[in-house]
């Protein structure tokens, strides 16, 4: 019996001295992988190369890390690209107006300078001197509306009055551009929940959009859609192309790519984030060579005038 029982536990004993010694091994194979993956940053995931239900669980909640920590990398990395290019393009669009007003200054200083000159190169400096004070309103604006810092009073705004008085104002611009505008705004449309002053910064920069970009046609419409309140802006964009429109509300984004001065990519920006302040639905779409920004506008249950109960 006790030679049996020896000859039964010698193999399992040996066995079992096998099977340990490949689990030690396999481990030992696993840290190894994960020591290669600090050093070279592989996205390769740890694999166990002996079979092991328990050791295999723990390596996939490993591998699920791992691949937590390579990801927030990657957005890492991103972010880090994202913020030098918008420095880059900070300094670009800070510099280009400076130069300018600082070249012009120095042909003021020309004693031999004539008074129409002179009257022409003021205007030049005071008119770059206006864009630089725009951009750095725009860069400060933007900082504060996606801090949530930006001061909103929500109210009942008539956006017709608001956009036709904008639109009128804004005539001789439309004409010096050649525009063919065509406007359809819907009267009778009940009041909007929004902000006064955010209503005519989104309208106003949608309108310097489409002259500084647009070409050709452009359209404005105000009209009701399924009990909402939608606002559309159209114009002819011959330098947008498709894989363009999903950054077009990005901040410092330009279909100029040699940014010429144009265009600082704030504008959009801000119309996006501003609309979205206020609880607004804003779209872009580019079809035909058209590219319409749509803004649904918030409606329903407004504040109480002050004295009236809730």
């Amino acid at each position: 019996m006790a030679v049996l029982l020896c000859g039964l536990l010698v193999p399992l004993c040996l066995w079992l001295a096998a099977w340990s010694w490949s689990q030690r091994r396999a481990l030992k194979s696993a840290a190894r992988q994960l020591r290669e993956l600090e050093l070279t940053g592989s996205n390769v995931r740890v694999r166990l190369r002996t079979p092991n239900a328990p050791a295999e669980e723990l390596l996939d909640a490993v591998n699920v890390l791992l691949e937590l920590r390579q990801a927030e990398q990657a957005a890492g990395l991103e972010r880090e690209r994202t913020l030098r290019r918008q420095i880059a393009n900070v300094s670009h669009d800070l510099r280009t107006p400076l130069t300018s007003i600082l070249g012009y200054i120095q042909l003021l200083e020309d004693e031999n300078l004539g008074a129409e000159e002179r009257r022409e190169y003021l205007g030049v400096v005071k008119g770059r001197a206006k864009a630089l004070q725009s951009l750095i309103t725009s860069f400060y604006d933007l900082s504060r509306l996606e801090g949530g810092e930006y001061p909103i009073q929500r109210e009942r705004v008539d956006l017709y009055a608001s956009l036709s008085g904008l639109l009128v104002s804004f005539y001789n611009d439309f004409t010096d551009a050649g525009f063919d505008v065509a406007v359809d705004l819907q009267e009778g449309l009940p009041p909007v929940l929004a902000d006064p002053a955010g209503v005519l910064r989104v309208f106003t920069n949608l309108i310097r959009n489409a002259l500084d970009h647009g070409e050709g046609k452009m359209e404005v419409r105000l009209f009701l859609e399924d009990g909402q309140v939608v606002s559309l802006f159209r114009n002819g964009a011959g330098e947008l192309s498709p894989e363009d429109l999903p950054h077009v509300f990005d901040r410092f984004f330009t279909a100029d790519k040699m940014r010429t001065g144009r265009n600082t990519g704030l504008g959009l920006a801000i119309v996006k984030a501003l609309a979205g302040q206020m609880g607004c639905a804003v779209g872009a779409e580019l079809e035909n060579g058209m590219f319409a920004v749509r803004i649904v506008w918030k409606t329903g249950a407004f504040p109480a005038a002050r004295g009236q109960a809730v």
